[in-house]
C-alpha cells in the first residue's frame, strides 16, 4: 500500500500528523484509522468470497488479482498451453544474426563463419565469431558492386 513512500517522506508525514492532532489526540486518531483500515479490509474480504460462490464451483481458482492486465498477460504468456515455450527455444538469435551478417555482406549463407573468403570472419582474430564492431575494410576502386537496373 506504501511502497512508494521513503523514509524522509514517513518522517515528514509523522511530524505534520503531530503539528496536526497533536501528542495527546494522536494515539487516538491512529487507533480510528487502523479500525476503519481493518474495516474495509474485511468488506473487501466478504464481498469476495460472495462472489466466488454466487460464480459457482467452476470458478473456485478464480482470482481478482488476475483482472489487472499485466498480471493477466504475465499469467496467459507462462502457459504452457500456448507452446509459447517451444517457439522461444526454438529461436536462436546468435543464429539469425549471423545469416543477417552473411546477407548484408554478400557472404554465402551455406559457408562456414571459418572460411578464408574474409579476413575479418578468420578465427584466429575474433574466436570464431565476427566482430559487428569493426568496420569493414574499403573495396579497392575497381571492386563496384553489379549495376542492379531494377533498383534505379
Amino acid at each position: 500500500m506504501f511502497n512508494d513512500i521513503g523514509p524522509l517522506e514517513l518522517v515528514t508525514l509523522v511530524i505534520l500528523a503531530v503539528l496536526v492532532f497533536g501528542p495527546d489526540k494522536l494515539p487516538k486518531v491512529i487507533q480510528d484509522v487502523t479500525r476503519t483500515i481493518r474495516k474495509i479490509r474485511e468488506f473487501s474480504d466478504s464481498a469476495k468470497q460472495d462472489i466466488r460462490e454466487e460464480l459457482g464451483p467452476e470458478f473456485k481458482d478464480f482470482e481478482f488479482e488476475d483482472l489487472n492486465p499485466k498480471t493477466f498477460i504475465r499469467k496467459q504468456m507462462d502457459n504452457d498451453d500456448l507452446g509459447l515455450k517451444e517457439i522461444r527455444s526454438g529461436f536462436d538469435l546468435k543464429k539469425e544474426m549471423a545469416e543477417v551478417t552473411d546477407a548484408v555482406q554478400g557472404r554465402d549463407p551455406e559457408s562456414s563463419p571459418s572460411s578464408p573468403s574474409s579476413p575479418a570472419s578468420s578465427p584466429s582474430s575474433s574466436g570464431g565469431r565476427l566482430d559487428m564492431t569493426k568496420k569493414p575494410e574499403r573495396a579497392a576502386a575497381d571492386d563496384r558492386p553489379p549495376f542492379d537496373s531494377d533498383a534505379t
